[in-house]
């Protein structure tokens, strides 16, 4: 790290709509509203990575997004195939399709953000392919990164309804309408959660809602556990746990469990799980070093209040496909999700396919849902040619990628005319040299809230080219610079101009709210 650099700035108390990821940091000191480079140091920045479609431009890309009166694709009325979702199924049928010249139109959402589920999982060491593991959102990177890179428009939108009565269908997002030939519908379900006060706080850190992603993990073997529920669900994940932990209690809210009466004499002739009836899960507890240490109950009938020895809480209180879009015009079964043929992705409406957790109420894993969206796309472009609606869109032959810049080639070809930057050698110049504002991201690698807010803030910095700087920070590769401008969570935009902050924005706000600042401030 870089010695001799002083930096002060005034932080907001601003929340986002999607909760910041939490950093530890030591006190910052009394921090003005000016930030100050005492002189300049060599650093390592790198050259921020353009994620522009290769395809041919036969269609508006992601990057030029048409207005919200208008369709996505200039020039034509219809789309192959519009995928809804952005999870292991959504981006997996959006390579798929794409590879097949489809040129599919995946809308990845924006109040949830892309990549599902797993943007919340801090670990994932059972996808095949990665032997020391890989987090949740780094792996949803790679597939996103994949499926633009064979020509997936992606657009960070939420869809607000779908109409599949008539043909073709109709995807209304926030920002455009789309007619499509063809629909495949990946949104996912969402584990219920308790609402405990420190849920988020550790929320992958101590809570899971997963055994079987989670139970082996290092954390968790050989520790004492504790499960919430009293259905198939709950007791399937006390036993799965009893293989990795050294005890595991299982907290039932009723005076009996629902589960079958299989499970249940499997959880009473199992002397590694003791199950506590009328109990209620209040919080976490928390040793000095901040990790769970337990889990604080209380007796439904006798009110007494406690705490068990817990280092992990697994909830097992069931999921809710997202589906809701579909109610009335698809299948559904009695909790809501998409009811598909047997071995097949095909729903009640010819035409439109369901993959991923939106219709798999049994497995709910991320290889799973990769395989369901690959068959989606299969099924599609079968369909397609069936019906003679398929429009293919060639790849064109891809350039050799150039050869990366040295560290010292980028600190020497520092270019104030370039727009986008990173790292602290570009945001210690640009503050002593630009006239324009700039526009500084706080991020870290395992945020996925700042994998949401990255592609979106990108696009604004687009709109106003020439007249703002962008520079992104990584907390851990710059930590000295995150710590003295007060950053204590990502992810967090402050914005400069004449060597004054004058704003903080944290979590992920909507998009018009950077575009209206930016817009009063250029």
């Amino acid at each position: 790290m870089a010695a001799g650099v002083k930096i002060g700035t005034a932080i907001g108390n601003g929340t986002g709509t999607v909760p910041t990821h939490r950093v530890t940091m030591s006190a910052a000191l009394p921090l003005p509203h000016t930030l100050f480079f005492l002189r300049t140091l060599p650093s390592r920045p790198r050259a921020l990575r353009s994620t522009r479609s290769h395809s041919l431009p036969l269609r508006a890309s992601s990057s030029d997004s048409p207005p919200a009166s208008s369709s996505s694709s200039p020039g034509r009325e219809v789309e192959n195939v519009v995928i809804i979702g952005s999870g292991p199924a959504g981006f997996t049928a959006a390579i798929y399709a794409a590879r097949a010249n489809l040129k599919p139109l995946v809308f990845e959402g924006y109040q949830a953000g892309p990549g599902g589920q797993l943007m919340t999982t801090t670990e994932v060491e059972n996808f095949p392919g990665f032997p020391e593991g890989i987090t949740g959102p780094d792996l949803m990177d790679r597939m996103r990164r994949q499926a633009e890179r064979w020509g997936a428009e992606l657009y960070q939108e939420d869809v607000e309804s779908i109409d599949v009565r008539t043909r073709p269908f109709t995807v209304q997002s926030s920002d455009r309408k789309v007619k499509c030939n063809s629909l495949i519908f990946a949104t996912g379900a969402t584990a219920r959660r308790l609402r405990i006060p420190r849920e988020d706080e550790f929320w992958s850190r101590g809570i899971s809602a997963c055994a079987i992603c989670d139970g082996a993990s290092p954390l968790f073997k050989g520790q004492v556990l504790a499960v919430v529920g009293g259905g198939d669900t709950a007791t399937e994940e006390a036993l799965y746990l009893t293989k990795y932990a050294r005890h595991v209690h299982l907290l039932v809210r009723r005076d009996q469990m629902r589960a079958s009466r299989a499970m249940q004499d499997r959880v009473y002739n199992n002397p590694n799980i003791t199950v506590h009836f009328n109990t209620e899960t209040v919080d976490i507890v928390s040793n000095t070093k901040g990790q769970m240490s337990g889990v604080f109950i209380r007796n439904l009938d006798t009110k007494e209040e406690s705490v068990i020895e817990a280092k992990g809480l697994f909830y097992g209180i069931g999921h809710s496909p997202n589906s809701q879009l579909l109610e009335g015009q698809v299948e559904l079964d009695s909790s809501g999700y998409v009811l598909v043929e047997e071995g097949t992705s095909k729903t009640s409406v010819e035409g439109v396919f369901a993959a991923g957790d939106v219709q798999d109420h049994e497995w709910r894993q991320a290889v799973t849902a990769a395989g369901s969206g690959c068959i989606a796309a299969l099924s599609v472009e079968r369909y397609l040619v069936g019906k003679n609606l398929i429009i293919e869109f060639h790849q064109p032959q891809t350039e050799e990628a150039k050869k990366e810049l040295t560290d010292r080639d980028v600190q020497e070809h520092f270019d104030i005319t370039i727009t986008k930057h990173k790292g602290q050698y570009a945001l210690r110049k640009l503050y002593h040299e630009s006239p324009r504002l700039i526009c500084v991201l706080y991020t870290a690698p395992t945020c996925g809230p700042c994998r949401t807010l990255k592609p979106i803030l990108s696009k604004v910095i687009d709109d106003f080219d020439k007249n703002v700087h962008f520079v992104e920070i990584d907390i851990e590769e710059d930590q000295e610079i995150a710590e003295a401008a007060g950053i204590m969570g990502t992810p967090c935009v402050q914005f400069f101009k004449n060597k004054e902050m004058i704003r903080t924005l944290s979590g992920v706000k909507m998009k018009s709210e950077y575009r209206d600042f930016i817009e009063a401030n250029k």
